[in-house]
């Protein structure tokens, strides 16, 4: 089976635990994955996917701007954001702090922050697309509007909080909550998505 070339991007947030959830989906699918730290706009150069950890986004932005990596990150052909990662993916953000900026990748509107504060965070069993599983919501945004391409994965008291898009070679995944602390569903579905949409 082609291997695939992942990164991680490792300037800020819960990075070691995205790491370990790659390795054990691709163990558990049998897909031979080779996983990247990204910290430098050359390390996107070989990626065929990205993934985009929770942390805090605006911080997220200005340390990818300072590394000029953000022209190169819209490269990358499949790209999957937690939590801020799925907010630096959307295409317009409610209550963005100033000069906030985002990748403008995927077709929605993210709500920065919805869920409340730091200690506002809590964990529940949700239902999604890949079954029944615990999900992590720390400083969580909501997704409140998606385009008419984008599906609904996941959902938690009637509001999206997982969605992928298809735009042609270009595959996108996004999840308001933290599902590397609890499965490997996400990443699976991620890794399997990304074998389909690599040159």
């Amino acid at each position: 089976m082609q291997s695939l070339t992942v990164g991680v991007l490792a300037l800020h947030g819960d990075v070691s635990e995205h790491i370990e959830a790659t390795k054990r989906a691709g163990v558990i699918l049998k897909i031979p994955v080779i996983l990247v730290s990204v910290r430098t706009a050359s390390d996107l150069e070989t990626l065929d996917a990205l993934i985009i950890p929770g942390g805090e986004s605006t911080t997220l932005q200005k340390l990818c701007e300072r590394e000029g990596m953000f022209e190169a990150m819209k490269k990358v052909k499949n790209i999957f954001g937690t939590c801020a990662g799925s907010i630096l993916l959307a295409k317009e953000v409610l209550h963005k702090a100033e000069d906030q900026k985002t990748l403008e990748l995927m077709d929605m509107e993210v709500d920065r922050n919805a869920y409340g504060r730091q200690n506002e965070s809590f964990e529940k069993v949700i239902e999604t697309e890949f079954g029944s599983l615990n999900a992590v919501f720390i400083r969580a945004p909501k997704i409140t509007r998606i385009g008419r391409e984008v599906k609904v994965l996941a959902v938690n008291d009637g509001e999206i909080i997982a969605c992928e898009e298809r735009k042609g070679d270009k595959y996108y995944l996004a999840t308001c909550f933290h599902p590397e602390y609890t499965s490997t569903a996400f990443h699976g579905h991620f890794l399997q998505q990304a074998l389909l949409h690599v040159a």
